[in-house]
């Protein structure tokens, strides 16, 4: 992709010769790990209902379509803050407002373990996903405060690496837990109850670690906090200075607007796949609990990797497109195979943990785009409107697969709807075309 202006490249690369590149590292140092553990925590409580159902369907006597719409509940609700809670975190404050999600939905998510009924079932998931909402746009957010537009790609892939990162912890815990019978409470209610704790702790810890802007940042030395919002401010102003969106603006830019239907097409799928992917691998294989979660560590692997590998040479190359729609046309493919090896157990299998695996990837690259178009709350506006359409994708996905699953009495049109809507995405994401607006080439490394 060609490059802006050499004078402004250079100068970028001399200061991060010195100030630049010790403030990149401290900044990197001392949030990401932090961020990183938060979201490994939010994945594993969102999605420890997928490893719950292989015990708790059974005893409460779920249908499949139960269960799915019990998921997609949350859904429903997630995105009622979704917008608001972006431009609360831009506006007012990142810190206090992801402290507060944290600390409300581990208090949710450890009163799930004592569901008895469908309805209840439905108000847990109902309340986690309005105690969760905006999570996710808060965190783009407040990475946005830290990190150029340089840096943004690989600092998101920090922030999504936490989700196979979930699934390496979760799932050989998740295999333990339900192996418990604790105080006549089954394994799966404990995996509720105590994967709410870590939460609520790191919500209050939130409040005291994290800092909102560069210049409120007592443990950067004066030099490197000045760099930084220097830095920021000229990003800000090459992005104006190509045009200025207004909130309302962004809801009537077409680039945004595809962004928004592809990531639903996206969100449809992978949402679908997280919440089911344990119970496909049960059913095709009929393995144990233990071995199923065990086998789900091979996507969480593949998904580290590729989300790190991806995420640096997106960056490396300055290019966000063909790094976003390449890892999802080729999940696609492999849930289409699989659609195809229904009596073939291995190869099944082998496509079901590929396909899962493959499609982290396209993670950060993908939220890196709107940064390109928008910026301050303009931005915050089109994470919370993206990401609040495209989580609907956990309702439709999860309801779809249940009753695709209960009316065929078989996984193979749940595999082709997966299919479905990942080439959907990614011929969207590859019909898109935005240039760096800021003019500078990432030379830095």
């Amino acid at each position: 992709m060609p490059m802006g202006s050499h004078g402004t490249a250079a100068q970028s690369g001399a200061k991060l010769s010195d100030v630049g590149k010790r403030a990149r590292l401290r900044i990197a140092y001392r949030l990401l790990p932090f961020i990183f553990l938060m979201y490994v925590v939010n994945y594993i409580d969102r999605v420890n209902v997928s490893f719950a159902n292989l015990r708790m369907s059974a005893d409460l006597g779920f249908s499949d379509r139960v269960y799915g719409l019990g998921v997609g509940m949350f859904y429903l609700t997630y995105v009622l803050l979704e917008i608001p809670g972006a431009i609360i975190a831009e506006r007012w404050s990142a810190r206090k407002w992801i402290a507060r999600i944290m600390i409300s939905w581990g208090i949710v998510t450890a009163f799930t373990g004592f569901v008895h009924t469908a309805g209840q079932f439905y108000a847990a998931r109902f309340l986690l996903g309005v105690a969760e909402s905006s999570f996710f746009p808060a965190m783009i957010v407040y990475l946005t405060h830290w990190f150029r537009l340089q840096e943004r790609g690989r600092a998101i892939a920090c922030l999504y690496a936490a989700v196979p990162a979930a699934s390496l912890i979760g799932s050989p815990l998740a295999g333990w837990l339900l192996g418990v019978h604790w105080r006549s409470l089954a394994g799966w209610r404990w995996l509720f109850i105590l994967e709410g704790i870590p939460a609520i702790v790191l919500g209050i810890i939130t409040i005291f670690y994290l800092t909102d802007w560069p210049s409120q940042a007592r443990w950067l030395p004066e030099p490197e906090r000045n760099w930084l919002v220097n830095e920021l401010q000229a990003e800000l102003a090459a992005k104006k200075k190509k045009r200025n969106y207004t909130m309302m603006g962004v809801f009537a830019e077409k680039r945004i607007l595809i962004l928004v239907l592809a990531y639903l097409l996206a969100m449809t799928g992978y949402l679908g796949n997280v919440y089911w992917i344990p119970t496909f691998v049960k059913r095709v294989s009929g393995f144990s609990n233990q071995m199923v979660t065990s086998l789900l560590l091979i996507p969480a692997l593949l998904g580290v990797l590729g989300m790190l590998v991806n995420g640096w040479h997106s960056d490396k190359t300055n290019e966000r497109y063909w790094h976003t729609g390449i890892p999802v046309l080729a999940a696609g493919l492999m849930f289409f195979l699989s659609s195809f090896t229904r009596h073939e157990m291995t190869l099944t299998i082998v496509f079901l943990l590929l396909g899962s695996g493959f499609l982290f990837a396209y993670l950060p690259t993908f939220w890196a785009i709107p940064t390109t178009i928008l910026s301050e709350a303009a931005a915050a506006a089109s994470f919370g409107l993206i990401n609040s359409i495209g989580q609907l994708g956990g309702f439709t996905g999860n309801y779809a697969i249940g009753f695709l699953n209960d009316r065929t009495h078989s996984l193979t049109a749940s595999f082709a709807f997966i299919a479905l809507v990942y080439f959907g995405a990614g011929a969207l994401i590859l019909s898109l075309r935005v240039r760096d607006p800021t003019g500078i080439s990432q030379t830095s490394n």
